[in-house]
C-alpha cells in the first residue's frame, strides 16, 4: 500500500490496460539494445527485473537465439547502465529474474542454490543474463531469482498443455521419469514482494516450490485437477522432431529445490502439485 509503481514496457497502451491503477505510471522502451528512458527512474527506491522474451515463443533460430539474448541480457546492460549513470541515490533493492535452466540437467539428484551450474545453451544464457547486473553498484541488496516451471492456466507451460488434456489426449511424456521443477504463480509473486520488502533477501535463490515431481505424477496430477483421462503415452521422437533443440525444456529432467528459501523462512502456499493444480482450476 502506498507505493507508487513505473512500469517500463514495449506497449505503453497495453500497460494501462494491465495496470488502470492511478499509481502505476508506464513508461515506453520499445527498444532494449538502447539505453531505457531517464523519467522511467524518477524518484525510484528500487527496481524488479522481470525482462525476457518468452523462451517457447518460438523456434530456436539463431536470430530467435539472438532476440531471446537481446532481451535478457542486452536489456539488462541497459538498465543498470542508465541507473548507474544517473541514479543521485541508492537503490534498496534491485531484483533480477533468471532461470533454474542454469543448472545441469539430467542429474540424478537433487540440486540447490550451492550447486554447481550446467553448460548447455540455456545455461549458458542464463550466466550472462545473471552476470549483466554485475556493473550495478549502487544498491544495498542484490537479489536473483532463479524461476521454475510457472503453474498458472491463462500462460506459460499449463497453456499449452491445456487443450490436449481436456479433450482427454494428455498422457507421461515418455516414460515419464523426467523430474520437472515448478511453482504456482500466487507463490512466486509472494516470493518477489518479499524480496523487494524483506531485508534477509540477499543473493540468488531459486523459485521452485519443495516437491519436485516427474512428469508421470505430474500427467496424472493434472488430469486430476481437470477430470480427464491420462492414458494416452506421448512418444519422444516426434517432439524431437517438432521443436527441435527447443524440445529439451520437455524432455529434459531437473529437480532443484531451494535450500535459502527454507533459511529465510518462506511459507508456500502450494508445496505439492496437486493442491496447486486444484486450486488453479477450483478457484
Amino acid at each position: 500500500m502506498g507505493h507508487e509503481i513505473h512500469v517500463l514496457t514495449r506497449d505503453k497502451q497495453k500497460a494501462k490496460k494491465i495496470f488502470p491503477q492511478t499509481a502505476v505510471s508506464a513508461f515506453e522502451w520499445r527498444n532494449n539494445r538502447e539505453i531505457p528512458p531517464l523519467d522511467a527512474i524518477s524518484g525510484i527506491n528500487g527496481v524488479i527485473n522481470l525482462m525476457g522474451e518468452n523462451i517457447t515463443a518460438k523456434h530456436w533460430s539463431d536470430d530467435q537465439k539472438k532476440r531471446l539474448k537481446e532481451s535478457r541480457v542486452d536489456s539488462t546492460q541497459n538498465l543498470v547502465k542508465l541507473l548507474e549513470q544517473n541514479l543521485s541515490n541508492t537503490l534498496d533493492f534491485f531484483i533480477s529474474a533468471s532461470a533454474i535452466a542454469i543448472y545441469p540437467v539430467n542429474i540424478p539428484k537433487v540440486l540447490t542454490e550451492e550447486s554447481n551450474l550446467g553448460h548447455n545453451y540455456l545455461a549458458e544464457l542464463c550466466k550472462m543474463w545473471e552476470e549483466a547486473t554485475n556493473g550495478l553498484t549502487k544498491v544495498k541488496r542484490k537479489v536473483i531469482i532463479r524461476t521454475g516451471v510457472v503453474l498458472e492456466k491463462t500462460d506459460g507451460a499449463l497453456k499449452k498443455m491445456l487443450p490436449l488434456f481436456q479433450m482427454g489426449l494428455g498422457g507421461p511424456i515418455g516414460k515419464g521419469n523426467q523430474m520437472m521443477s515448478w511453482i504456482e504463480l500466487d507463490d512466486l509473486v509472494d516470493l518477489y514482494v518479499n524480496a523487494a520488502t524483506d531485508s534477509k533477501y540477499s543473493g540468488i535463490f531459486n523459485g521452485v516450490a519443495p516437491t519436485p515431481v516427474n512428469n508421470f505424477n505430474f500427467t496424472k496430477a493434472l488430469g486430476h485437477a481437470l477430470h480427464r483421462p491420462t492414458i494416452i503415452p506421448v512418444p519422444t521422437l516426434p517432439l524431437k522432431l517438432a521443436f527441435g533443440e527447443m524440445a529439451s525444456l520437455i524432455l529434459d529432467s531437473q529437480a532443484i529445490v531451494s535450500k535459502r528459501l527454507q533459511e529465510v523462512g518462506f511459507h508456500f502456499k502450494y508445496e505439492t502439485v496437486d493442491s496447486a493444480l486444484n486450486a488453479i482450476f477450483h478457484k
